[in-house]
């Protein structure tokens, strides 16, 4: 485990609702009533209160929220270089409502540039926190696992599996990158292993031409190689998300068909799981966690609703997961970020900070300290 400790008892996921001036920023610059200048002073602005906010919560690790992003992959992967972001006919199935279908087309040889602007948000939050300074950037597997049939320039890659050594060596320099930028602490956010998880998401990944059979040991593989230069002192974690906009989901299915490759192979340091709803199951796939300082952050308190959640139930579900892992190495967090998109969740910023408050509270309970 690196020196920061991380991920913490009380932890975050990482996207945060956007205050209304921000969207009333980004909606102006985009009609070109306001310039880029502008448009990040009153993302700094915002983003210092939001740090503020996070450290007055008592969390030990704070991000920007996200507030420069509109999605929390699509920004990313649209700033490699080889790869373009386009409408696409058709997106993601969530329950209900969905945001504007995008899609990632690769063009060329996929790199991560070194003015990846990422690194400049992540060096303003570093720039102006007491505690320790997180960032959030999608896994390589979730830009494999969306591809549409014909997305890849064939001139560049014979298929969409010929791009696995390249992801790899993107992250690789990505996890240098930031490390020299100061960051000790990086998330992966990862949709696929959810997906693996649900007959239905399976389905359709077939028919896009993803064979899924054996494709949980392709990722576990994939991402070891992303991960197998990263510094001793850097904390890398993942979150495994079951798809998250507008408080809608879209995977369901418990963890035990990826539990040992995610676990027990992939060499990560953290694991956050959501385990809001019973559509995540049980407990049991955590006996894959090896014994050590590895640590599953247990995502029992949702995102998708402001109700606050009783904290005799978290400390009970807790307890529960004792039965598959030792509570030194279990932690706390919300099941996923409250805006994986910046329009937000369903729920007020007061409800937002109730839950990340009481996540603390329940935290120091339980282990004695958030940290």
């Amino acid at each position: 485990m690196a020196s920061t400790s991380a991920p913490f008892r009380a932890d975050m996921v990482g996207s945060l609702l956007r205050p209304e001036r921000v969207h009333e920023a980004r909606a102006d610059y985009a009609a070109g009533r306001i310039d880029a200048v502008e448009l990040a002073r009153i993302e700094d602005a915002a983003i210092l209160e939001v740090i503020r906010e996070q450290e007055a919560a008592g969390l030990h690790a704070v991000t920007d929220g996200e507030f420069r992003r509109s999605f929390w992959h699509f920004d990313f992967f649209a700033m490699l270089d080889g790869i373009e972001v386009i409408a696409a006919d058709s997106g993601m199935a969530f329950q209900g409502t969905a945001p504007a279908p995008l899609g990632v087309q690769v063009r060329d040889r996929v790199r991560f540039p070194a003015d990846h602007p990422m690194l400049q948000h992540f060096a303003f939050v570093r720039d102006h926190t007491s505690v320790v300074p997180k960032m959030c950037i999608p896994s390589p597997t979730v830009l494999h696992f969306r591809l549409a049939p014909g997305a890849v320039d064939s001139d560049v890659y014979p298929d969409r599996d010929a791009l696995f050594a390249d992801l790899a060596a993107t992250w690789r320099d990505a996890i240098r990158a930031f490390y020299d930028a100061g960051c000790r602490y990086l998330q992966f956010d990862d949709t696929a292993w959810a997906y693996l998880c649900s007959d239905v998401e399976r389905e359709r990944a077939d028919a896009r031409g993803i064979a899924t059979e054996g494709l949980a040991d392709a990722y576990a593989a994939l991402l070891n190689d992303a991960l197998r230069d990263r510094p001793d002192d850097m904390t890398i974690t993942t979150h495994v998300c079951r798809g998250n906009f507008r408080s809608t989901w879209i995977a369901s299915g418990g963890y035990e068909p990826v539990a040992r490759q995610l676990l027990e192979v992939c060499d990560y340091d953290g694991y956050f799981l959501e385990y809001d709803s019973d559509r995540a199951g049980g407990f049991e796939p955590l006996r894959f966690l090896p014994k050590g300082d590895k640590r599953v952050v247990l995502g029992l308190v949702t995102s998708k609703s402001g109700t606050l959640e009783d904290p005799a139930d978290i400390e009970r579900r807790i307890e529960e997961a004792t039965a598959f892992v030792p509570l030194d190495q279990l932690a706390l967090s919300p099941q996923c970020g409250f805006a994986s998109t910046e329009e937000g969740n369903v729920l007020t910023e007061e409800q937002q900070w109730a839950k990340l408050r009481e996540i603390v509270r329940i935290a120091d309970d339980t282990w004695g300290s958030a940290g």
